[in-house]
């Protein structure tokens, strides 16, 4: 059986303008970003991406995504190929990114609906939908408010329900509590938990170790655009903690570039 996402051989690299690499340090001019991922996750799957800042993990999502084109490689998304068929990818996928900017002036009632028509949901499918989310992440008090008026957790509940408006089976998530309170965070946690349980399949990356612990079946570590390690936790760990683990693959592979 396919797996539900495949990445293999993706690679992206990035100009670097005079501001980045001055503010990097670095007189290099283009940085690669990925360089040659390949892992797969599995139908109902909950599988983590762990890595630093600047690792590669959101530039990774955002091409299973279909956001961003490799430079090489492909991914799939249920057998659907970034590169060929990069709509019918999008059509697949909840994308959630902490870099997601909710308009201001917009309410979480009216972007719900808009995303929804974006995405070809129909009025019913649509309002039974809201109710269901709006419940479950308490925004129903807050259906009418502008977004300029909600809290970060609030916004973070928003942008979550905007990101599954199409009910999709594949959902991925980037950073999904970054920044986030501890209550609003459990909420998230839990929430990708139930996800699994209904079978629907989750990628997410994070930098939070605990998170990982939690909610991933399985865990890929990213260092410098590369596949350190993947597996399931016990054979990531090898005994030890995830933290212990992941530290001395990042000190070996700084060794290898000495």
């Amino acid at each position: 059986m396919e797996p539900a996402l495949s990445a293999r051989g993706l690679r992206k690299s990035f100009k670097l303008s005079a501001k980045q690499r001055k503010l990097e340090r670095t007189d290099v001019r283009v940085k690669t970003a990925v360089d040659g991922l390949s892992f797969d996750v599995a139908f109902g799957e909950v599988y983590g991406l762990l890595g630093p800042n600047g690792a590669g993990k959101t530039t990774t999502l955002r091409m299973l995504a279909a956001l961003v084109k490799p430079d090489e490689g492909d991914a799939f998304v249920e057998g659907a190929s970034v590169v060929s068929d990069p709509m019918r990818v999008r059509s697949r996928v909840g994308f959630l990114t902490s870099e997601l900017k909710l308009e201001d002036a917009f309410s979480p009632d009216y972007l719900f609906d808009f995303f929804s028509e974006l995405r070809g949901v129909d009025a019913s499918s649509r309002d039974e939908r809201k109710r269901a989310l709006f419940t479950r992440f308490g925004i129903d008090r807050f259906a009418q408010t502008k977004v300029a008026d909600l809290s970060t957790g609030m916004k973070q509940k928003t942008s979550l329900a905007v990101s599954l408006v199409h009910d999709p089976r594949v959902v991925i998530f980037d950073e999904p509590t970054n920044g986030l309170d501890v209550l609003t965070a459990k909420t998230v946690t839990d929430f990708l938990l139930e996800l699994a349980a209904e079978g629907r399949t989750v990628l997410l990356s994070t930098h939070i170790f605990s998170l990982v612990e939690k909610v991933c079946d399985r865990v890929g570590v990213v260092i410098d655009g590369r596949m350190a390690a993947s597996g399931t936790l016990p054979e990531v760990t090898g005994g030890r903690s995830l933290e212990d683990a992941f530290f001395d693959l990042y000190a070996a592979r700084a060794g290898e570039a000495l």
